[in-house]
């Protein structure tokens, strides 16, 4: 993921701050406790189609 970019995107529910999940190919939002996926590196910036994070996987945050 270019650093440029992810210094530039913002979750577009909350407008609040992504963190980049390489393992999972995923931008997160904390706040909002969701994780945007990233396709043929595209980030895909729509609530719709987000999913949730766990329980477990937001304990950490």
């Amino acid at each position: 993921m270019d650093a440029r970019l992810l210094d530039i995107l913002v979750c577009p529910a909350c407008k609040g701050n992504l963190e980049y999940v390489k393992s999972a190919s995923e931008l997160v939002c904390k706040p909002c406790k969701l994780a945007y996926p990233i396709r043929d590196d595209i980030p895909v910036m729509l609530v719709d189609e987000a999913r949730q994070l766990g329980a477990t996987e937001t304990q950490g945050a």
